[in-house]
C-alpha cells in the first residue's frame, strides 16, 4: 500500500483545526475553522473524492480519529460518508482503549508500535493508506520516510502559528511536484512525491 497524506494547510504551514472552532485549541489556537472561506466544492471536494476512491484504508492519530468518529457515522446515506464509514480504519494511540473504538472497522495501533506496524501495512499489496489531519502522526511518518504522496491543499491565509506536519530535525527531504490545481478561491491543491535518493 502507498501511504498518501492529505492536508489543509495555510501558507505559513499550519494544519491545526481547519474544520471548526472547537476542533483543536491546543496552545491557545484561536482560528479554528479557518479553511471554510477558501473551500471550493468542485476543486477541493473533487480532490478529496479522488483521494478517497484510491484509499483501501484510513490511518489517523487519536485526536483526528475522535473528531472524525464523532462526525461521519451520523452522515450515513451520503456516498462520501458511506465510503468513509465502510473503509478499514487504523488509529495510532497510547491512550485510547479498544472499548472506545466505536467507529465501525477501526483497529487500534499502540503508539509504541506505530512505526513498525505502519511499515508492515505499507508493505502489503493494495490501494492507498490515506492519512488526513493527524499532524503528530504525519510528522513521524515524514521523519521515517514512510510517506509516498503528500497532497497539500494550500489556502491563501497566514495563521501566525499552530501545529505543523513538517519535521524540524534538520534533514533535507526533496519532493517532486506532480500536479497543481487552482480553485477560484485562490486555494491550490498540490500533489508531491518524495524524490528517491541516489
Amino acid at each position: 500500500m502507498r501511504i498518501a497524506v492529505s492536508e489543509f494547510i495555510s501558507l505559513d504551514g499550519v494544519v491545526q483545526a481547519p474544520g471548526g472552532p472547537e476542533e483543536d485549541t491546543d496552545g491557545g489556537f484561536a482560528h479554528g475553522g479557518w479553511s471554510h472561506p477558501f473551500f471550493d466544492p468542485k476543486v477541493i471536494g473533487g480532490a478529496f473524492d479522488e483521494a478517497l476512491k484510491k484509499a483501501e484504508a484510513l490511518l489517523f492519530g487519536r485526536r483526528t480519529w475522535e473528531t472524525m468518529a464523532a462526525a461521519w457515522p451520523e452522515r450515513a446515506g451520503d456516498p462520501f460518508a458511506d465510503r468513509m464509514n465502510a473503509l478499514p480504519k487504523y488509529v495510532v494511540s497510547r491512550t485510547l482503549g479498544d472499548d472506545r473504538l466505536t467507529w465501525d472497522n477501526t483497529t487500534r495501533i499502540p503508539g509504541d508500535e506505530a512505526v513498525p506496524r505502519i511499515r508492515a501495512l505499507r508493505e502489503t499489496e493494495g490501494g492507498d493508506l490515506l492519512v488526513m489531519g493527524s499532524p503528530t502522526l504525519v510528522r513521524a511518518l515524514l521523519r521515517e520516510g514512510l510517506v509516498d504522496e503528500l497532497r497539500l491543499t494550500r489556502m491563501p491565509v497566514l495563521l501566525g502559528g499552530g501545529k505543523t506536519i513538517f519535521p524540524d530535525d534538520g534533514v533535507l527531504r526533496t519532493l517532486e511536484l506532480v500536479s497543481t490545481v487552482t480553485a477560484g478561491t485562490g486555494t491550490q491543491v498540490c500533489t508531491y512525491r518524495p524524490v528517491s535518493k541516489g
